[in-house]
Parts: C-alpha cells; structure tokens; sequence
C-alpha cells in the first residue's frame, strides 16, 4: 500500500509517494510561497494530484511546522506561515478524493527514523533536531507521543538557563538558543572575536564580518581549535538537555539529525560527556544509545506517508 508524504518547509514543499517499506519511488518538490497560505495549499492539492495520477495511492500524509492539535486536523499556530487555527485537514479534504493526515513535521521525521532509520530496534526513542532551531519528537512504546492538546514534544522550548537568552516563543533560555545551528554560529563568532584560539577562525571573522553555516562546517571538518570550541559548547547544552529528558522519559536512544548531525562523532561526544555529568543518579542509570539520524532530508515525507497509511489500517 502506498501513500504520498508531503512536507512543508519554509523553503520548499516537498512530496513523495512511499511504499509500506518506507522506500521512495517517485517525488517531487516546489518552492514554498510562505506569504501566501491559500498559495501553500494550492501547492499541496496540486503536487497530491499530479504524484497520485502516476500511481496507485491510499492516503495523503502532510508534516507541517508548528503546534497541530490532537485531532491532527488543524494547525493552531506556525511562525514562519500566516497559519492561526488552520483547518488545514478539512481544507485538503475537501479538494482531494483521499484520506488526509496532518502532523508537526518533526514528529513525522522522528516517526521516519523509528519505523526505517536510526530508531527502528527500539521502542523508546526521543529525536532532536538541530537546525536553524531545535525540533523534536518522542517514540514511547512505539507510539507518538502527542501530549494532551497534540502540541507535546516542543524539546526546542524546554528552558534549561533561568532568565537565560531571549527566545521566539517569548521565553527566556530555551535549548533552541544554546543548542541550535543559529547557536552555534553565535558561539563560533564570540570565540573567533575573543582570539586565542583558533586563528584561522578569527581570521576570517575578520574578512567576512560574519561566519556563516559553510564557512564554520569548513573550519569543523578541518579540525579548526576555534570551531572545534564551539561544537564542543553546543554539546554540552544539548547533553544537559538529553540528561533532563532522560530522568522524564528514560529513553534506549537519542536520535540527532537536521543540518548540525553532519558532524557526527563531533557533535555526539561532547553531547555524551554532558548528558554523564548531568544526568541523575548516574552510575545507576542505564545508558542510552546517542546516534545520527539516517534518513536526512527524506526523513518528513517518509514518515508523514507512513502516519497517513497506518491511520487507513487502523
């Protein structure tokens, strides 16, 4: 049985048809207009119809950013598309001769890499995904967990510094501002205006004004002190982070993935000796498993399309 998994970006949407092994056979993708809603889902019905009229479809899954309601119909909120109590669902329905799925695009990426990736032998598995922001999903008993008005898993939002750095969702010291892609491009630039180490780094802080992402994932994999440094900070709030949802959750497995788990080893070692000096009752506690996710950038049409297929089963 297959099904289409669609996946809105702030760039681009992307779609795909997904067989029940999680493989891709056919995709496509458009940019996004996000000043445009009614353009967004004119997208939508018309990438459905074009990848549906190749092939032989049961269902219809959408990952959409921002916080969905336990009926996985409407989009309460989303920062970067003017969606405020979207009845995103009815609205596809009403256009397509499908079932239609919603969902928050991390739970459908977490979902992928439970069902196909880098979670798929465990049961328990709590993924971060770090990017511009931070986004995150929870698989508990082999389940989503939704929460009780289906906005759960908001791990970007968890305040881990009191009174710390100003955040979007109007909170103060949330892991998305010591734990995220934007983070550490902050990082990089202080340690590269401090100097002392990593000259290179400074160097070019100096000719460019401003380190951008391929300029810091250039020093990084060139083993450069300064960038090094500042993976390494990164870590360490993000371990600290894993620690505290550990003493919640009790996971097997820490899934990482979006732009920032290109580093691998890098990034997970400084994240493992955080979440060890951090952690509870440590010593006593078994240790779960920090791996990189491995479904990449397919990751939300994948597991979108596999929510979508397994809600026509159910």
């Amino acid at each position: 049985m297959q099904a289409i998994g669609i996946d809105i970006g702030g760039t681009k949407i992307a779609g795909a048809v997904v067989t029940e092994d999680g493989l891709i056979v056919d995709e496509e993708r458009v940019a996004t207009n996000a000043g445009d809603s009614e353009a967004i889902v004119d997208a939508v019905v018309e990438m459905v119809q074009s990848l549906a009229s190749r092939h032989q479809i049961a269902a219809v899954g959408v990952a959409a950013p921002g916080f969905i309601d336990v009926e996985q119909s409407t989009v309460y909120y989303t920062p970067n598309i003017n969606w405020r109590n979207e009845p995103l669902r009815d609205r596809l329905t009403q256009r397509l001769a499908l079932p239609v799925t919603i969902d928050n695009d991390a739970n459908a990426a977490g979902w992928a890499e439970y069902r196909f990736g880098a979670g798929r032998t465990v049961s328990d598995m709590t993924m971060l995904t770090i990017g511009t922001g931070v986004g995150g999903a929870i698989v508990t008993r082999g389940g989503l967990f939704r929460g009780g008005f289906g906005t759960g898993a908001e791990i970007g939002h968890m305040r881990i510094v009191p009174d710390g750095l100003p955040c979007g969702c109007g909170a103060r010291g949330c892991i998305e501002q010591y734990g995220s892609g934007r983070a550490l491009l902050r990082m990089a630039n202080e340690i590269a205006d401090v100097g002392g180490i990593g000259l290179p780094l400074a160097e070019a802080r100096r000719l460019e004004g401003e380190l951008d992402g391929s300029i810091l994932g250039a020093f990084i994999s060139e083993g450069d002190p300064g960038a090094l440094r500042a993976l390494e900070q990164l870590g360490h709030w993000l371990g600290q982070a894993c620690a505290s949802l550990s003493a919640v959750l009790d996971p097997e497995m820490f899934v990482f993935g979006g732009g920032v788990s290109v580093a691998g080893d890098l990034l997970l070692d400084p994240i493992r000796d955080s979440y060890r000096e951090n952690l509870p009752a440590r010593g006593y506690h078994p240790e779960p498993q920090f791996v990189i996710a491995e479904l990449v950038n397919n990751a939300g049409v994948v597991g979108a399309a596999d929510l979508a297929r397994l809600s026509v089963l159910a």
